[in-house]
């Protein structure tokens, strides 16, 4: 009985247009790595050593980055969906390239989801519970924006509700799932179906057991550019650790190669990338400022996104801005 894994990196990441016009939104950086490395760096740490990734949107960029995995100490499948079928049509397409065994567990994670919750006790707790699936669920102050996931006091999923105005618990789906693999047996092939509104429904219909595990830790969906540039400062900074952040003094991560002009200012968890030039008294702030890109003197960018190979001119003043593309 082993724990494999299946990260869902197929999205389009419509919402942090244009950065995702060639870049798909798992591979966007975060911290200075690609969000998908922070991922897998999360499953090692758990144990988990082989994966799946379940690509679609520009598949073609994931395999030359990571490779096989062997320089990471990790067994990478590739799971190509040439036609989007929703979670669960991701899902079970990826789950064909793991060579499940009857027992085995697979840990699914959402492809756009940072999280600082205790992976290695969500599978602990899920085998001990002999649950068909066993989700990570956070409190929010605010469930009218997400449908929200009841327990009963043994932590039994009782239903999944949709958005609604009242909601009877702030308990949400956080977007990592652990499956029994007899799980993937009851997901059709070759429809489209959502795991969150279909698959799991129906095993509560069929009188599975589901299973909620709570966390309370840092949580945070990056599918805005507002909640990406949040993600690289937070790890930067260390508020969350992540084992694929390299090394940097907590204030800012910037390239070795990158040129910093007289008297600018790096700060708030900034990140310069490779081949990055600034000009002189420039103050860069909390922002992502991606490979290549040129700014000149006098500029001002706070909490904000600078394009690659972009021309920024002199005297710039952004706030919470994409700017350069």
């Amino acid at each position: 009985m082993s724990v494999k894994g299946i990260l869902l990196v197929g999205g389009k990441g419509t919402r942090l247009m244009p950065l995702t016009k060639n870049t798909p939104k798992p591979m966007l950086e975060v911290a200075g790595v690609p969000f998908t490395a922070h991922q897998i760096a999360k499953a090692k740490a758990a144990g988990i050593t082989e994966i799946a990734l379940a690509t679609s949107y520009m598949a073609e960029v994931f395999q030359p980055y990571f490779g096989d995995g062997s320089k990471l100490g990790m067994k990478l499948h590739y799971a190509v969906e040439t036609e989007a079928l929703g979670t669960g049509g991701a899902i079970k397409n990826a789950s064909k390239v793991l060579n499940l065994q009857p027992g085995d567990s697979v840990v699914i994670f959402n492809g756009d989801v940072l999280s600082g919750h205790d992976l290695t006790s969500q599978i602990n707790f899920h085998k001990n519970s002999k649950a068909a699936v066993t989700l990570f669920l956070t409190e929010v102050a605010d469930a009218r924006a997400f449908g929200c996931v009841p327990l009963d006091d043994d932590k039994n999923v009782l239903a999944f509700l949709e958005k609604m105005d009242s909601p009877v618990t702030n308990l949400i789906n956080a977007g990592c799932y652990i499956f029994d693999s007899s799980v993937f047996e009851m997901i059709p092939a070759e429809i489209v179906i959502s795991v969150e509104r279909e698959t799991f429904p129906d095993l509560l219909k069929r009188g599975l057991t589901v299973k909620g595990y709570v966390d309370q830790s840092y949580w945070l969906d990056i599918g805005t550019p507002a909640a990406l540039v949040t993600a690289s400062q937070d790890l930067i900074s260390k508020k969350l650790q992540s084992p694929a952040t390299p090394e940097n003094d907590g204030k800012a991560l910037i390239a070795p190669d990158a040129t910093l002009g007289k008297s600018t200012k790096i700060a708030g968890g900034s990140v310069i990338s490779k081949g990055v030039v600034i000009g002189e008294n420039c103050e860069i702030i909390g922002s992502i400022i991606f490979a290549g890109a040129k700014i000149a003197d006098n500029c001002r960018i706070i909490n904000g996104i600078v394009a690659p190979n972009s021309q920024i001119a002199a005297n710039t003043v952004a706030t919470s801005e994409i700017i350069g593309y």
